[in-house]
């Protein structure tokens, strides 16, 4: 019931201590963070819309609040609110959107068209792959990238996890990705939540998770939008047409 205080203020936790937090630790290693944005938030905190501004941090859209399911949406109330997101993003920041994951993992059939239609470069809400793979769209052009919902810590959270189960976890993904990639890039995605990881007894594994990946030569510190990118103009093609398209 209203008010839910418990509910409100973990996760407002992250927005005013845990995310301030991991810009420290982000900062130190030079990474710039993919932000799976609900769009309100920038809204709601301009601080930290100029914090991520500042640092060039990249955006894919995760809808306007987490709490907003597309299950159930029909095709053209769906259209509405993917196009609600794109003119939210570019009144905020003057730019296109370039990446979209669906508000709590919720989306339909129609959602890859729909986001491809308003011209959106990729896809998160599939988890089959470590590699950027082309999407068949109605119209215009998709891929999806990976995210790794395994190496979640929300998902890990609650599942009784905690930060050195995170690192370890995260190690042996990278160790695995970093061997195969010799031959075939990889990507490896760490999902991170601000009231989660920006605990003050989790950071230190977040630190030395970074500590571990960055201490390996050749490793790129991608955003999603540079991954698409550079999948556009090297892979895409010779993809489509291996498939016959």
């Amino acid at each position: 019931p209203h008010p839910d205080i418990l509910g409100y203020g973990t996760k407002d936790y992250g927005n005013r201590v845990g995310l301030w937090r991991m810009f420290e630790v982000m900062d130190h290693y030079g990474v710039r963070c993919t932000v799976s944005l609900n769009l309100a938030n920038y809204e709601h905190y301009p601080e930290i819309m100029e914090a991520c501004e500042r640092r060039k941090w990249d955006v894919m859209c995760h809808g306007i609040y987490n709490t907003q399911y597309l299950w159930g949406y029909q095709e053209d109330e769906e259209r509405a609110f993917v196009a609600d997101c794109v003119d939210t993003y570019r009144r905020l920041t003057g730019r296109k959107l370039a990446g979209w994951f669906s508000p709590a993992a919720s989306f339909t059939l129609n959602t890859p068209h729909l986001v491809a239609e308003a011209g959106i470069k990729y896809y998160c809400d599939l988890y089959h792959d470590d590699q950027p793979v082309p999407v068949h769209v109605r119209s215009g052009r998709l891929i999806t990238l990976p995210y790794q919902m395994d190496l979640n810590d929300s998902v890990l959270y609650a599942g009784n996890g905690e930060g050195d189960d995170y690192l370890q976890m995260a190690r042996d993904m990278f160790d695995t990705l970093y061997a195969e990639g010799e031959a075939s890039g990889r990507v490896m995605c760490l999902a991170l939540h601000p009231y989660i990881m920006g605990r003050p007894h989790r950071l230190k594994f977040l630190d030395a998770a970074l500590r571990y990946i960055c201490g390996h030569a050749g490793v790129w510190l991608a955003t999603g939008e540079e991954i698409a990118d550079w999948y556009y103009e090297n892979n895409y093609a010779a993809h489509i047409a291996a498939e016959g398209r």
